[in-house]
């Protein structure tokens, strides 16, 4: 890590204007993303908070530092900019009496993503984050003005495209994509360079010299400069992946943030129970990546599995779960309570109850080279980032379940052709109903059945094309950027092998039931030591629950996986009711 340097960096003049644009894309919700709150309202808030001063010209709070939490003007202007790592100062609005301070970052105690200062003398009232979260379940009313209002400001910076962290790489190198599909999945706004074409992005490479592995460069928030940093330090550098303590004992340890994960953070979070979350790459899970569900129930028109799991992440902040990602578990410890997991990095963390909603691992095809085109034409899901690598061109979709039926309508909005192989007869047997009409009736998805792919081609560095064999037929080779595989996964649940917890053939944890009958054969019994029954997501190992993808016999949906992880949560309390 080092600090920017100063020369060679010059003003860039669209920065300003694609904040302007950004925000011109929400005009007709401008009162709900900077609303002025009453006099009254103001005085309702006091409760909250503590009113300070700042002179004029005075610091705030800066991009990459400590936030103080959500500031509610009382007199004065704050006015609240961007640097973006390049030597820019970019406006992005001036809040006067009455308007506040925050995005949602601030509902964790996130570093902030901007800058403020005083405009004249400013009088505020400073709220910290456990108290702002305090505000929104309070202030039903109010609360939900300032919820939406949170929300749509780090929408809007997403669009901007011009916040730090700065990616700076050529435009089609694989390192780049990895890191900006992290940070997209992770709805964090950041801003992407190319030295060929930017003046700033080309000066930052003379300065640091890259090899071409140590692509991309980039600039976090408070100024430090990385050379292709892992996942794990593109989480610290923007807050998403705090110091755990290892002697805090939370009630709830929820492994995973999937649909049924997020769930149970919700639930037990807003009924009062401490619950740390960790997953290793980005909350959502599979469903995450689905370009649009339609069969959700209350949204009759269909849901990105994005913007689903962003509320629900963001819910779960407001309710005060705690969430780090990226943070990847690597053993559990059920010798002693309370209940301990390892982490990859070497940190551990207690627990009095654990729920395992680790999903699956994406299965990949045996193919030579697949892991050598990951990320510049081998995907495993369907975004708009990788919609628009792949605009106007023929693209290869492999799968034949609802996820590649999501995938291959959503491409085909952006691609010139959609090939989709299937080995089977048809979609019938995996896919819905409305999936296989509508991609039956969207001309430019081409279903090629009873196929197989059998090879990826290349520069070694990026696809360019594919081979596929139809049954009793020659092969064929395609010319394709693009390939996307949605083959299956397996479940998550190799690294559990050393706590006891049982999984059937396949690798699925066994819960309920199975697990009865398990400790009936073995004990003669169907109940726990502490003469309970089981409940029916708990594992073979007590305090230990299992839902969503990962556990045996569930059903692969995403409703299913959000109800696991409510009705987990009455299991959670009927366990730590107990005494131990």
């Amino acid at each position: 890590m080092s600090t920017l340097p100063a020369p060679d960096f010059v003003p860039d003049p669209g920065a300003t204007e694609r904040v302007q644009e950004s925000l011109n894309k929400f005009a007709s919700r401008h009162a709900q993303i900077f609303p002025v709150l009453t006099e009254n309202e103001c005085a309702r808030l006091q409760r909250f908070g503590s009113v300070r001063h700042w002179d004029d010209g005075a610091p705030i709070f800066v991009a990459g530092g400590k936030n103080p939490g959500m500031l509610v003007i009382l007199s004065g202007q704050v006015r609240i900019s961007q640097c973006d790592g390049m030597g820019n100062h970019i406006k992005i609005v001036d809040h006067g009496p009455g308007q506040f301070t925050a995005e949602v970052g601030q509902l964790s105690g996130a570093p902030s993503l901007a800058n403020a200062h005083a405009l004249g003398p400013v009088e505020a009232l400073v709220i910290p984050t456990e108290a702002m979260r305090a505000l929104v379940i309070a202030e039903a009313e109010l609360g939900e003005r300032v919820m939406r209002a949170l929300i749509l400001r780090r929408v809007s910076l997403i669009e901007a495209g011009t916040s730090a962290p700065v990616l700076v790489a050529p435009a089609a190198h694989g390192n780049l994509f990895a890191l900006q599909s992290f940070l997209s999945a992770n709805g964090q706004p950041h801003m992407v360079l190319d030295p060929a074409s930017n003046a700033n992005a080309a000066a930052l490479v003379r300065i640091y010299a890259p090899g071409h592995d140590e692509f991309p460069l980039v600039v976090c928030p408070d100024g430090a400069v990385k050379k292709n940093p892992t996942l794990a330090e593109m989480g610290r550098c923007l807050g998403m992946l705090p110091d755990l303590d290892s002697g805090k004992v939370y009630d709830v340890l929820v492994v995973g943030a999937g649909p049924s994960g997020l769930a149970t953070a919700v639930y037990a979070a807003s009924e009062g129970l401490s619950v740390l979350v960790v997953e290793n790459r980005a909350f959502g899970g599979q469903a995450g990546a689905s370009a649009r569900i339609e069969n959700y129930l209350g949204f009759p028109t269909g849901i990105s599995g994005r913007a689903l799991a962003g509320r629900a992440f963001v819910q779960s902040q407001k309710f005060g779960a705690e969430v780090a990602i990226p943070a990847c578990a690597a053993q559990l410890l059920c010798d002693q309570y309370p209940l301990r997991l390892a982490l990859t990095d070497g940190s551990r963390v207690q627990a009095r109850a654990v729920v395992l909603a680790c999903g699956a691992r994406y299965r990949k095809p045996d193919l030579p080279d697949l892991a050598t085109y990951e990320g510049c034409g081998v995907y495993y899901w369907a975004s708009p980032l990788e919609a628009k690598r792949c605009h106007g061109e023929d693209v290869v979709l492999v799968g034949g379940g609802n996820s590649a039926g999501q995938a291959a309508v959503f491409l085909s909005a952006h691609a010139q052709r959609v090939h989709m192989l299937i080995r089977g007869p048809g979609l019938a047997a995996s896919m819905s109903s409305y999936l296989i009409e509508r991609i039956a009736s969207t001309p430019n998805i081409v279903l090629h059945t009873h196929t197989a792919l059998t090879a990826l081609e290349g520069d070694g560095e990026c696809l360019a094309g594919v081979r596929w064999q139809r049954k009793g037929e020659d092969e064929v080779s395609v010319a394709a950027r693009s390939v996307f595989l949605f083959v299956g996964a397996d479940p998550n649940s190799q690294w559990l092998s050393d706590c006891g917890v049982q999984v059937d053939q396949h690798g699925f944890i066994m819960t309920g039931t199975d697990v009865m009958m398990a400790r009936c054969r073995v004990t003669g019994q169907m109940l726990n030591p502490d003469g309970s029954l089981h409940g029916h997501l708990e594992t073979t190992v007590p305090g230990v629950f299992a839902i969503g993808d990962v556990r045996a016999g569930s059903t692969k949906r995403v409703a299913a996986a959000v109800g696991e992880g409510a009705a987990v949560v009455a299991q959670l309390h009927a366990y730590l009711s107990v005494p131990r």
